[in-house]
């Protein structure tokens, strides 16, 4: 007991100090925080979220409990936990067939499952099913897998129906339906970011002009022509010209990124960031105050390892993934945007 109680005082002198060395908080004004909802069950580390908009409910990969968790969000509790899933990291909703479509790291499986949790499809990629994205508009669903691939699911068919290959495992990616092209990040290929055609279903260019390494979430300014890339080796934030792959500017950034987003009516960048080993983590948010300069706004405490978020403009919310740490449970955390 009391080798216990003096760990316990250690840790938190550990947290305390290198929370006072990190940079200090500031910007808690741009985030209202509405309502913490308990995973009281989740354990391990938590991925990515997606949500049915029209019932507002929040699917939440949780990888370390093999488990995704719906989550009712006007009502703030958990509804339905998916079971026996193998490292789940992506997750999608299909508004059109009511369904949950869940990628599995584990086992390269993934899932389709109807609006009772019910499984009705499975599509085997050969491993590490890991990020998501679905077009709406062409029914398609987007995953990256293995040692370097994009797969190409049709949601009515549940069939694969394309394949983009690429020089090492994907991780943030973005679709430019403008363009027809797709952004990628590979950071086990160098830290270079691919250009792949969406109708050849080819890696046609690649930017590797040095930037950093770690390059793991994206997000796309389609109008802006801007990618923003989240890089943890060192901790950066990229600006990047779509048309070039020029810089544009970097900033600092909390350590260890993994989702990140762009409001393109306010012009912010939201980044939930997990911290270190033994530090904190933080909600990072950046204003364009430029074509060129993006000035960081907030820098709002987190609990450490919360890496993932959601942003959801049409409830002016963001929603941040805690997971859980000694006494406390695993939580979805609401905010409300402040403008």
């Amino acid at each position: 007991m009391k080798y216990n109680f003096l760990s316990f005082i250690l840790i938190a002198c550990i947290f305390s100090f290198t929370s006072c060395k990190g940079q200090e908080p500031f910007g808690e004004n741009y985030l209202k925080l509405i309502k913490k909802i308990p995973l009281q069950n989740v354990k391990g580390r938590i991925d990515h979220l997606d949500i049915n908009l029209k019932e507002q409910i929040i699917y939440v990969a949780a990888l370390g409990n093999n488990s995704v968790e719906a989550v009712d969000l006007k009502n703030g509790k958990v509804i339905h936990s998916i079971t026996g899933l193998d490292e789940p990291q992506g997750v999608c909703y299909i508004p059109q067939h009511n369904e949950i479509f869940v990628a599995n790291g584990g086992n390269g499986n993934c899932y389709f499952y109807n609006n009772i949790f019910q499984k009705v499809a499975t599509v085997h990629l050969n491993s590490d099913a890991d990020d998501v994205r679905y077009d709406s508009a062409e029914k398609k669903i987007y995953v990256g897998y293995g040692s370097g691939g994009i797969a190409i699911i049709n949601a009515d068919t549940h069939k694969q129906i394309g394949d983009i290959k690429l020089p090492s495992h994907p991780e943030g990616f973005q679709i430019d339906k403008k363009n027809n092209l797709l952004y990628v990040n590979l950071p086990s290929a160098g830290g270079i970011i691919g250009v792949a055609d969406l109708k050849k279903l080819k890696l046609v260019n690649t930017w590797s002009k040095n930037y950093r390494r770690g390059n793991f979430p994206m997000a796309l300014d389609a109008a802006g022509g801007k990618l923003f890339i989240g890089y943890r080796h060192p901790a950066k934030l990229a600006v990047i010209d779509i048309r070039t792959g020029a810089r544009i500017c970097v900033s600092d950034l909390t350590n260890d990124s993994d989702d990140l987003f762009y409001d393109d009516v306010l012009k912010r960048v939201y980044i939930s960031c997990g911290g270190g080993y033994s530090e904190p983590g933080y909600i990072n948010i950046f204003q364009e105050e430029s074509v060129k300069n993006y000035k960081q706004i907030a820098n709002i405490p987190a609990r450490n390892g919360t890496r993932t978020s959601l942003l959801v403009p049409r409830l002016n919310l963001f929603l941040v993934a805690e997971p859980s740490v000694y006494t406390h449970d695993a939580e979805l955390m609401v905010y409300k945007i402040q403008k």
